[in-house]
């Protein structure tokens, strides 16, 4: 696991996950294995490619800092560009579907590697709302406080 999108955790209950590849520049792949990237505010849009009305995905907001030892071939770098996400066709029309629904979006919660590759999990999120927050934390803070009694 190279990084994790805790905020996104606290503040979306998750429906749905999917495992998918992100197409990255070399210095980028260096970053990211570095833990370089920040994925708070970031989401996934998905748009049709109008050469051949194939809808793509794409990871929007995502920081990928410059890579320090890339010098020349990183010069106007945009650390916030936007980045393609590799999913098939059925699962694209799959989440298509899915966020045409009412307080639903899609955004990335895991970066990770797998073997040399960088791969993203993107969940199919509902917004909390704030009573559900607290109760959250209230659960958690009763669990820490039980397995302290336990081990006493």
């Amino acid at each position: 696991m190279i990084t994790e999108n805790k905020k996104a955790l606290h503040e979306y209950k998750i429906l749905e996950k999917w495992q998918a590849g992100i197409k990255l520049t070399g210095p980028e792949v260096k970053a990211v294995k570095m833990g370089r990237i920040d994925l708070r505010g970031s989401y996934l849009g998905i748009s049709i490619n109008p050469k051949n009305n194939i809808p793509e995905t794409w990871l929007i907001g995502a920081n990928i800092a410059k890579y320090p030892k890339s010098g020349y071939s990183q010069k106007n770098y945009d650390s916030l560009r936007k980045r393609k996400i590799l999913l098939n066709r059925k699962e694209i029309n799959s989440i298509l579907g899915k966020i045409n629904q009412k307080g639903l979006t899609v955004i990335p919660i895991l970066v990770y590697t797998s073997q040399r590759l960088v791969k993203v999990e993107i969940a199919l999120v509902q917004g909390k709302r704030k009573f559900d927050k607290r109760e959250e934390l209230k659960k958690r803070d009763f669990q820490k406080r039980k397995q302290t009694m336990v081990k006493n």
